[in-house]
């Protein structure tokens, strides 16, 4: 079902609260942001509010502070980043509930940005009272959070039950609109390109993707587990012994639909420059740390009759030269391809920015663990307490 956004609200002299992520990484005990990607992602939705005649309420959390006030984790340099970035003043709460905040909350045009929410325990525990504290703060609530649609904390989920209104904001949009695109209606030929180390951490998104999409294209260390079961050596390459029954049952149910690689790039060593080799079949003592050149030529063909990509997981050590060309090419390969391309995951997104493709991409999925849960067909619990449209 489509979830109200928020343009579908009346926002004109509304205070709006809108859960953002500003979970961004920091430097110099707390003091020095040194990335501003996930504050620059929140500005449409906040602009967008600001225009039309909201006073903006933002909350996020900030690193792990279990439950306890901690200077390291104050939101103050984002604040300050904030500020800059929208070219006006943010006033900073000194803490996310109670009579201070109330007394500072915006009128229409301004900014407040709440303390840290996990400066108390009660937000990872969705705690209803603190929940109640949270909505007592807004007249219409909006989540544009997508990192952390998959936790059921009381700023995602708790709150909403205490407000008239719970829309997605732009950015929660964008990801539902392509997420969903590729999950459940894609343009077809449909391929699912997935990497990474191990089957364990993607077995539910490959059982999904195996429904939906036409082709499974296999690689990583992952894809050795499924090479040893098929009888392949696999020298010293990862493998989940424990998982080869699960490989076993995928490639009987989906024989047509995975596509794995046919030679390896192999080292005897783990580093980078080590002394490599292209294999078709990897020797003892050695381990695979890369897709060779067969295989990159055959996952370029399939992705060149693509309409919809969906990318999720690295070829190989692509942060580790020579390991990285299977992901680079595949990456240009995709922005290539002309199809509607959906990545997700952070290290799918470092390989399109280092193969500078990222303008070429359709959509990049801004939540690791929420994106992977939504291709795995989980319900993720911040997008479903959203208001129906």
């Amino acid at each position: 079902m489509a979830k109200l956004s928020i343009k579908d609200l009346d926002l004109n002299g509304k205070r709006v609260f809108i859960r953002v992520d500003f979970n961004v990484p920091l430097a110099n005990a707390g003091q020095e942001i040194t990335s501003d990607k996930r504050i620059r992602a929140s500005l449409p939705t906040i602009q967008y509010a600001l225009e039309h005649g909201a006073g903006v309420i933002l909350a996020s959390h900030l690193g792990r502070p279990k439950g306890k006030p901690n200077a390291e984790m104050s939101m103050k340099p984002v604040a300050a980043k904030l500020a800059e970035l929208l070219g006006k003043p943010v006033t900073l709460a000194p803490d996310c509930i109670g009579p201070e905040v109330e007394a500072l909350l915006p009128a229409p045009g301004e900014v407040l940005l709440l303390e840290n929410l996990r400066f108390h325990a009660e937000e990872e525990a969705n705690d209803p009272a603190f929940s109640e504290k949270l909505a007592k703060l807004c007249d219409v609530y909006v989540n544009d959070a997508f990192g952390s649609a998959h936790r059921a904390h009381a700023s995602t989920v708790g709150m909403i039950r205490y407000c008239s209104q719970a829309a997605a904001g732009l950015l929660m949009d964008q990801e539902l609109k392509y997420l969903g695109m590729a999950t459940t209606n894609p343009e077809r030929p449909c391929v699912a390109i997935l990497g990474g180390a191990k089957v364990s951490d993607k077995i539910e998104v490959i059982e999904n993707m195996a429904k939906v999409v036409d082709k499974v294209l296999i690689g990583g260390a992952m894809a050795y587990t499924f090479l040893k079961c098929q009888g392949h050596a696999t020298g010293k390459s990862l493998v989940e012994d424990d998982k080869l029954e699960l490989a076993a049952r995928l490639m009987a149910e989906y024989p047509s639909k995975l596509v794995f690689p046919v030679d390896h790039v192999v080292a005897s060593e783990f580093k980078a420059g080590a002394e490599n080799e292209t294999v078709t079949e990897i020797p003892e003592g050695k381990m695979a740390l890369d897709i060779g050149a067969k295989t990159i030529a055959e996952y370029e063909a399939i992705i060149g009759t693509a309409k919809t990509i969906i990318w999720n997981g690295p070829m190989g050590v692509f942060e580790m030269p020579p390991f990285d060309k299977g992901t680079v090419a595949l990456a240009i390969a995709v922005a290539n391809s002309g199809a509607i391309s959906v990545v997700g995951g952070g290290d799918s997104e470092k390989a399109i920015k280092s193969a500078g493709v990222t303008s070429k991409i359709s959509h990049v999925s801004t939540g690791g663990g929420a994106s992977l849960e939504f291709l795995s067909g989980i319900e993720l619990p911040g997008v479903a307490a959203l208001t129906e449209k």
